[in-house]
């Protein structure tokens, strides 16, 4: 087992974060008063609770308002940022679980509807003290390290119970997208690495500026370039958790430099790419 303490300039800002080598399921338990986490997405599935105070974010468009008893749900790749609206900030706790994980566990267990970024769940915020508790008790079999049994029964039983709270219909982000705005999502997918502008952007839409950013926001929620670094921070994780150093990452993923990745994926993460990846591979910085 690996794991990261990072704090920051606010003395009672911290984040201590724990990954299972043999699953890749990261443990996450933090506390913030103020700005927490600018929007960012992510690969994995996002479980969690709050455990003190008021916890508030942005996901799926809407604003949600977390409190202690409340679970905590966020698909593969759903924006969503966080701050703590009230003086004496908020600790919560989240697991991590990857897709891969995910879709085999679900295929084992007879759960199809879980399958990674398939998963779309019908609340964002649950009130349900026996999810919390399952959530609970797989989470501290894997921050705590509790052991291969404990950390599969504790896992199995919270799949179980995340499977009743799918959606029959997932909603796909973008579908309604204009074709113009998806050949636009297309080539930042295709280019991730490069320098585009917004011209270039437009030539592909066949529209001008304006009406690209706006339509682009309408239909995913954000930003082309915002989208773009989303794009760029997600894959930074995946290369950084193989082993890569944060400069080849920078220079693979479309990051002026080390120093680039290093801002953006700090306001995202709250956390250092280094850091992240010597608790992904226990190799020193």
């Amino acid at each position: 087992m690996t794991s990261v303490t990072m704090r920051d300039g606010q003395p009672d800002n911290w984040l201590v974060a724990r990954r299972d080598p043999e699953t890749g399921i990261e443990g996450l338990r933090a506390h913030f008063s103020g700005h927490a986490y600018d929007p960012h997405d992510h690969d994995d599935m996002l479980i969690g609770y709050t455990e003190q105070g008021v916890q508030r974010f942005q996901c799926h468009r809407s604003l949600h308002t977390s409190v202690p008893g409340r679970a905590i749900l966020i698909e593969p790749g759903a924006l969503h940022d966080g701050h703590a609206p009230e003086a004496g900030g908020f600790t919560y706790a989240m697991l991590y679980l990857p897709q891969a994980w995910v879709e085999r566990a679900a295929r084992r267990l007879d759960l199809p509807g879980l399958g990674g970024v398939e998963a779309a769940f019908g609340q964002t915020l649950v009130d349900d003290d026996g999810l919390v508790d399952a959530i609970r008790q797989a989470f501290l079999a894997i921050y705590d390290d509790e052991g291969r049994l404990a950390r599969d029964q504790s896992l199995d039983r919270l799949l179980m119970r995340l499977g009743g709270q799918l959606r029959d219909a997932p909603i796909i982000d973008g579908l309604a997208a204009p074709p113009a705005i998806v050949r636009v999502r297309g080539l930042l997918h295709e280019h991730m690495d490069g320098n585009l502008g917004l011209d270039e952007l437009s030539d592909i839409a066949g529209i001008d500026r304006f009406q690209l950013t706006r339509l682009f926001q309408r239909a995913f929620g954000t930003s082309p370039h915002a989208y773009l670094v989303r794009l760029r921070l997600r894959a930074a994780r995946r290369l950084l958790a193989t082993g890569r150093t944060p400069a080849q990452v920078a220079a693979e993923v479309g990051f002026a430099d080390q120093s680039h990745l290093g801002r953006w994926f700090r306001r995202a993460y709250r956390m250092t790419p280094a850091a992240y990846r010597r608790m992904c591979t226990n190799v020193p910085d």
